[in-house]
């Protein structure tokens, strides 16, 4: 009788330490299959139409270089749709951008491209 119950203290831990979940080491990785989330990107960008003149100003807080181009598209039939040179903002600088059309501004947004 001393041999079962000198033994159940020790049945009960090694049966605690199976039964204790397991916690993987810090270093390992696992993958569930999905793809990494996107790094963030883009200049934000400030967009101001005075009369016939558009300014636009991107500033780019991120890493990655935005390459960023002003788009501008007249009210008159006859008037010439603008785009303005493509200029890179890289990281944490701010550029701007400028356009025109002869009379009044219909719209004027931006593009973003990411510079590889």
């Amino acid at each position: 009788m001393r041999l079962s119950s000198s033994l159940a203290p020790v049945t009960v831990a090694v049966a605690l330490l199976l039964s204790a979940p397991y916690a993987a080491p810090a270093h390992a990785r696992v993958h569930d299959g999905k793809p990494p989330a996107p790094s963030p990107f883009g200049a934000a960008c400030r967009t101001a139409v005075h009369g016939s003149h558009v300014v636009a100003y991107c500033h780019n807080p991120y890493v990655d270089t935005d390459r960023v181009r002003l788009h501008i598209k007249c009210a008159r039939w006859w008037d010439i749709d603008t785009d303005s040179a493509p200029v890179d903002a890289g990281p944490a600088l701010t550029v701007r951008l400028t356009g025109r059309c002869w009379k009044e501004v219909r719209s004027a947004w931006i593009s973003h491209q990411k510079v590889r």
